[in-house]
């Protein structure tokens, strides 16, 4: 099947996605080159502002009704290619990494400590009643973290800190663009610098360096699958008469001359499996949730729908046969991950294990939707995983926040809250109503969607099982509401004192999310347009589902 391609000088007045991965990265560079945290801080903004108005522009060029990959960049040089290009499949990933990464920099200037006048950090301690002059303190989490270092560590975390965010959403744009299947392993690789870095040297746990290694030991076995399985798709073609290439577009045109087609689709797919994460290959997740900052794991987030993405983008088109076949293998990796992540959410006392958990359900249900093998269920999935990278954000934020004033994310600790942080509130119920599909938020259309895909494919059964998953995992969110800003703390809480934060840009962040997300519930249409044509175009890819099956049937 040829895919149309379409060059950028057609749509834009310059290189525009290269553009979107290079903004950030120079504003890395420049944040690394800086004096002060204030000045990186700037710095961060300046990059991170302006890749969410490119990221507007990219949607306002793209042309929806028009099939193939748009903005297309090439180049080859010492033997290698750099191809990108964007379609339906990554299109709404780029703008939603672009709004959590500026986000994320509105919540670090929130939580990071005041400038003294003597130029040493004023901590903002729980129960203090008024700033207190310290030595400068590592507070990139702003989460009143007392170790005291020497003079200058602090700005040096906090650089550090502005900087990997910066330099992770260069690797998420770069790793969603990218039309070379090495091109997307290597930033893939990449991605695990800066989490490693948030994590070890800006967390909030105990044990962060034991984090770190378990992340690697994950991570690394599922890179070595995934490359193993690009280096199948790539050497496939030669014994076809064609030159070895890791180009995308090259080796899904010529995809019926691949050879072992079952262990790439099991290396890839078990790869990708540990970056959703789905059960069982999920163990990595909590206890990074649990030990690393909220600010970093915002972008994350992103990060774990690339594996959603990447199902998408080198499964089902590369091998879409032997994903036909597997179907009912994955299906009910799914169904035990939506369940088991809903279950062990309800049993959660730490609030941010129990979101962990949440997003273990919640791939369950997109993997499923990704395996419906139809349009409802593929754009479904699609769209409700940008909705859910919007809504767990909220959340996530809104705890943080909760954490750096009460120093506990304990939930018997907490309660009551609800007076004193109304605004968190709002944030937090606003986006756990958004993660329980509810009409008005964007997942009421896109679970909508993908509930149609699932009972055409698989019939009421499932359906209804998906729903029931889903109601127990948002159940768990609606309960960890009531215990932090309703009920009455089973444990003594510790008094904190929230004058010295600045309200007012909690606001804006919670502005800016819930208008986010109830916008784009009540007017979904023009982003189910983004994704509509690209679903459809890979439904008719499945030899079981496509055109010629169904032309077969009616006959």
């Amino acid at each position: 099947m040829d895919i149309t391609v379409t060059p950028w000088s057609e749509s834009s007045a310059f290189p525009l996605l290269t553009t979107l991965t290079l903004v950030p990265l120079a504003a890395m560079i420049a944040i690394l080159c800086s004096r002060t945290s204030t000045v990186a801080l700037r710095f961060g903004f300046a990059g991170a502002s302006l890749t969410v108005l490119l990221s507007i522009y990219l949607l306002t060029v793209f042309d929806s009704a028009s099939l193939g990959i748009h903005l297309v960049e090439q180049a080859h040089f010492a033997g290698l290619s750099y191809r990108v290009g964007v379609d339906g499949a990554n299109i709404l990933f780029i703008p939603l990494t672009a709004v959590l990464t500026l986000l994320a920099l509105i919540y670090t200037l929130i939580t990071r400590p005041v400038i003294a006048r003597d130029g040493v950090y004023a901590a903002r301690l729980p129960g203090a009643d008024a700033a207190i002059a310290r030595p400068v303190l590592s507070a990139a989490e702003g989460d009143g973290v007392t170790t005291a270092s020497q003079p200058g560590t602090g700005e040096a975390t906090d650089k550090l800190f502005i900087a990997c965010l910066l330099g992770y959403e260069t690797i998420l744009i770069g790793a969603f663009v990218a039309l070379n299947v090495l091109q997307f392993w290597f930033w893939c690789v990449l991605e695990l610098v800066p989490l490693a870095l948030l994590t070890s040297h800006a967390g909030t746990g105990q044990n962060r360096r034991w984090v770190v290694v378990q992340l690697l030991q994950y991570w690394g076995s599922g890179l070595l699958m995934s490359l193993a399985g690009f280096m199948f798709l790539a050497f496939g073609l030669i014994d076809a008469q064609h030159a070895l290439t890791f180009d995308w577009l090259t080796i899904k045109q010529n995809n019926a001359y691949l050879h072992d087609e079952v262990l790439i689709f099991v290396l890839l797919f078990f790869g990708f499996a540990i970056r959703m994460p789905l059960f069982p290959f999920h163990g990595w997740l909590p206890v990074l949730a649990e030990q690393g900052t909220v600010a970093s794991a915002v972008i994350f987030l992103v990060g774990l729908k690339l594996g959603i993405y990447a199902v998408i983008r080198f499964i089902l088109p590369m091998v879409p046969g032997v994903a036909e076949q597997w179907a009912g293998f994955v299906v009910t990796l799914g169904l035990i991950s939506l369940f088991y992540g809903a279950l062990l959410a309800l049993m959660q006392i730490n609030i941010r294990r129990l979101l962990a958990f949440a997003v273990i359900s919640q791939t369950g249900m997109l993997v499923i939707g990704l395996f419906c093998f139809n349009e409802n269920g593929l754009a479904g999935s699609l769209l409700l995983s940008v909705t859910y990278g919007l809504a767990m954000a909220g959340m996530l934020f809104s705890i943080g926040l909760i954490y750096e004033r009460t120093r506990t994310a304990f939930l018997p600790r907490l309660g009551r809250l609800f007076d004193t942080n109304g605004t968190l509130a709002l944030l937090f119920l606003i986006s756990a109503l958004s993660m329980m599909v509810m009409i008005g938020t964007p997942g009421f259309d896109a679970a909508h969607l993908l509930v149609e895909g699932i009972v055409k494919e698989y019939g009421w059964l499932l359906a209804i099982a998906i729903l029931v998953g889903n109601v127990l995992s948002v159940a768990s969110l609606l309960w960890a509401f009531l215990r932090i800003f309703m009920a009455t703390p089973k444990r003594a809480k510790q008094p904190y004192h929230c004058a010295h934060h600045p309200v007012w840009k909690e606001r804006i962040m919670t502005a800016v999310i819930c208008l986010l997300l109830i916008g784009i519930g009540f007017y979904t249409t023009p982003w189910l347009n983004f994704i509509d044509q690209d679903a459809a175009a890979i439904e008719k890819q499945f030899p079981m589902h496509g055109e010629e099956a169904k032309d077969g049937q009616h006959e």
